[in-house]
């Protein structure tokens, strides 16, 4: 359960970085209202699923996982640039989670 609890955590960050992008800077009060109460949420999620998850691994899955999907979010909804080394980092990021998920178990 702590492990679904750390992905949902990872998804809200994109939805509140997605939406803070949005807020432009906090001017814009409707993705303000969702960046910010989102951004609380994730917080707490994951402080759920540190009490059965070492905080190192936790953290790292949540900030790796936020990360890796906020790029993606970035490149396919917000038209970022795709490039080849962006994409081999990203892939980095995403072999580190699975890696830290199968020595944690």
């Amino acid at each position: 359960m702590a492990w679904l609890l750390l992905v949902v955590a990872a998804l809200m960050e994109l939805v509140w970085a997605t939406a803070l992008k949005q807020s432009d800077g906090l001017t814009r009060l409707v993705p303000s209202l969702v960046g910010l109460p989102v951004s609380l949420l994730s917080v707490v999620v994951l402080s759920v699923a540190m009490r059965e998850l070492p905080v190192g691994t936790a953290y790292a899955v949540w900030v790796g996982l936020g990360a890796f999907g906020v790029a993606v979010t970035g490149i396919v909804v917000l038209g970022e640039s795709v490039t080849v080394p962006r994409l081999a980092f990203l892939a980095l990021i995403l072999i580190g989670v699975i890696g830290l998920r199968a020595v944690e178990g």
